[in-house]
């Protein structure tokens, strides 16, 4: 999933590339053409500093961007140090120094519109909003509202809100780019996953708790 948020953005890229190919089939003149964004020297916020978030944001830094996150607890100092990041006990305030937002918090009572059209607000018109976590962490309707006035620069969405329905404005709009919620969609991935099927089965069967579980009030 932590690769599939780097490939959320990159996407976005990569329609604005296929755009200036169009510019060239065209024969539009060079000083004329779109401007990218370069992404070195950009800082990105972390919501859900967890296993995936730290994922990201080693891989962040190789891209060159400084880090920024919001989490319930504050990582260990070794932690912040190997990941240069910056902690944010306030999201408020973590909001508007960033250039990218990426979510990785699971959807609970607390983080359900986390994201709202107030926090969206918060954000810069030259910010990016990555979602690979879940739909009803971001309020789908302001964050439409935002990237449809060019409030939001752009969206990079793996979840959205009513799956597997989804917002008809979201597919027209040319500053999204979506995924059908496959950011753990790997070969690699899918034998952990049965693996890991496989060792619970085998805990349980041997009279032993089971390593995973999906706890009352999780569902």
């Amino acid at each position: 999933r932590h690769q599939h948020v780097a490939l959320l953005h990159r996407r976005d890229q990569r329609r604005a590339v296929h755009a200036l190919l169009d510019w060239i089939e065209a024969g539009v003149e060079q000083l004329n053409h779109p401007l990218l964004d370069r992404i070195g020297g950009k800082a990105l916020g972390i919501v859900g500093m967890g296993r995936i978030g730290q994922a990201v944001a080693r891989r962040a830094r190789a891209f060159g961007l400084s880090i920024h996150y919001h989490n319930r607890h504050r990582l260990p100092e070794q932690i912040e140090a190997e990941l240069g990041a910056t902690f944010h006990v306030d999201l408020d305030t973590m909001l508007g120094q960033i250039d990218i937002l990426t979510i990785h918090t699971p959807l609970n009572d607390a983080s359900r519109d986390l994201i709202d059209a107030r926090r969206i607000g918060l954000l810069g018109r030259h910010v990016y909003l990555i979602n690979a976590s879940r739909g009803g962490i971001v309020d789908e309707e302001a964050m439409i509202d935002a990237l449809e006035s060019g409030r939001l620069a752009g969206a990079g969405l793996d979840v959205w809100r009513f799956e597997p329905q989804i917002d008809p404005r979201l597919l027209a709009l040319p500053n999204v780019v979506m995924t059908p919620h496959m950011g753990s969609a790997t070969f690699e991935g899918r034998q952990a996953t049965g693996e890991k099927v496989i060792t619970n089965i085998r805990f349980w069967a041997d009279g032993h708790r089971p390593p995973d579980q999906v706890l009352e009030g999780w569902m």
